[in-house]
């Protein structure tokens, strides 16, 4: 079991955290809740030792105390965190990124064993191990981040934000391993921004608002709460909403009343009508070349191109703004690994005392040959027949 009393975090003047407690049993999935800014991430870089609370605080796993142990030795005792991020070696293979989560002690024994569990529970990554893990998309980076912290053994397993930048599908396949990683008894601690899907996988939750613990209760007691549904489920409370519409309840909000009675419209007819009204203004605001009101004039000009000869705008995406970025990188990269290997080879060869490469020289032009003299008889015979011929 994982412990964690009287947290108390300051980055300078900005207090962070505030006498936050919490635990975590073996075998379950505990969530935890906030808005940007709350203190979400602190508190998991507290437990893992990368930030240092103030005075008074304890953390231990399965009593066993961890307070001001670095985090390697973290680690050790059984504690495993998923950054927000990812954090995985970009420009290593599946296989090597894993094989660096089993690198400590605790991870070596059994270390087969654990990479056939990791591969079983993300077939993905069997299927890849060869592939370069920048070269993966957003889901499977994050299944590489969660197989090598479980490479590790842990016995609690803290995630920040796993769900971050993933679609609805694989976000759906990540929360349904997680359950799978719970079975096998292992103790989670999440941070996430989904409230709905960490609810639903989830066996208890906190509230945490400005760095203080607000609420505390099993996944199901809050799910159900109308505060919480008001401040996290968002969705939930809409389609309350809705429902209340369509049935004509007396709560029918003043500004939908006119239109429904005018037209006879329901409440999804003017969802849909609302959907329809923000996907054009979204395309017209496309078309202008804008990616909305928070997008600078200098990153506009930076990401669009007008086409000198017909003048049609070219839109230049954010993703092949950074692909186009990434294949530079990439042959800076090849072109400095050429320079070193081709100065350690000349460095090599110079210390055998073998001749350093040139350059090739050029191939000297054939002198054309002269043609031979002809001697004295060659030329007497020659006047005497032109002589016979005249």
């Amino acid at each position: 079991m994982l412990e964690a009393q009287h947290l108390t975090v300051s980055y300078g003047a900005h207090r962070a955290l505030e006498d936050v407690s919490v635990h975590v049993a073996m075998g379950e999935i505990c969530v935890i809740l906030g808005a940007n800014g709350a203190g979400k991430s602190t508190l998991l870089k507290a437990i893992s030792g990368m930030v240092q609370p103030m005075p008074g605080a304890h953390i231990a796993i399965d009593g066993h105390s961890i307070n001001d142990e670095k985090p390697d030795r973290i680690v050790e005792a059984g504690l495993a965190l998923v950054p927000e991020g990812r954090g995985i070696f970009g420009d290593l293979t599946v296989a090597e990124n894993l094989e660096l989560g089993a690198y400590g002690k605790r991870g070596r024994g059994g270390r087969a064993e654990k990479l056939k569990e990791v591969l079983q529970l993300f077939p993905k990554l069997a299927e890849r191990e060869r592939q370069i893990a920048r070269t993966m998309s957003g889901g499977e980076q994050q299944m590489v981040a969660i197989g090598r912290a479980l490479m590790s053994n842990p016995k609690i397993l803290m995630l920040d934000e796993p769900s971050l930048g993933l679609s609805p599908l694989l976000s759906s396949e990540l929360f349904k391993s997680l359950r799978l990683v719970r079975d096998n008894g292992v103790g989670i601690l999440l941070v996430e921004q989904n409230a709905k899907q960490s609810l639903a996988i989830a066996d208890r939750a906190y509230l945490l608002e400005n760095g203080h613990i607000t609420g505390e209760g099993r996944a199901e007691m809050l799910a159900n709460d109308p505060a919480v549904q008001k401040a996290y489920l968002g969705g939930a409370a809409d389609k309350a909403t809705h429902r209340r519409l369509d049935e004509g309840g007396s709560r029918r909000s003043a500004r939908f009343a006119p239109a429904l009675s005018r037209g006879g419209l329901g409440a999804n007819d003017l969802v849909a009508r609302a959907s329809r009204i923000h996907s054009d203004h979204i395309e017209t605001e496309r078309h202008r070349g804008l990616a909305g009101e928070t997008r600078t004039r200098a990153h506009a000009e930076a990401h669009e191109n007008l086409h000198t000869h017909s003048r049609e705008r070219i839109i230049m995406s954010d993703q092949a703004s950074e692909l186009s970025q990434q294949a530079a990188d990439y042959a800076n990269r090849a072109s400095a690994i050429l320079k070193a290997h081709v100065a350690a080879q000349r460095k090599a060869w110079a210390s055998e005392g073998r001749p350093a490469l040139e350059k090739p020289k050029k191939p000297k032009k054939l002198k054309k040959s002269k043609k031979p003299e002809k001697s004295k008889k060659d030329k007497k015979s020659k006047k005497k027949t032109r002589k016979s011929r005249k």
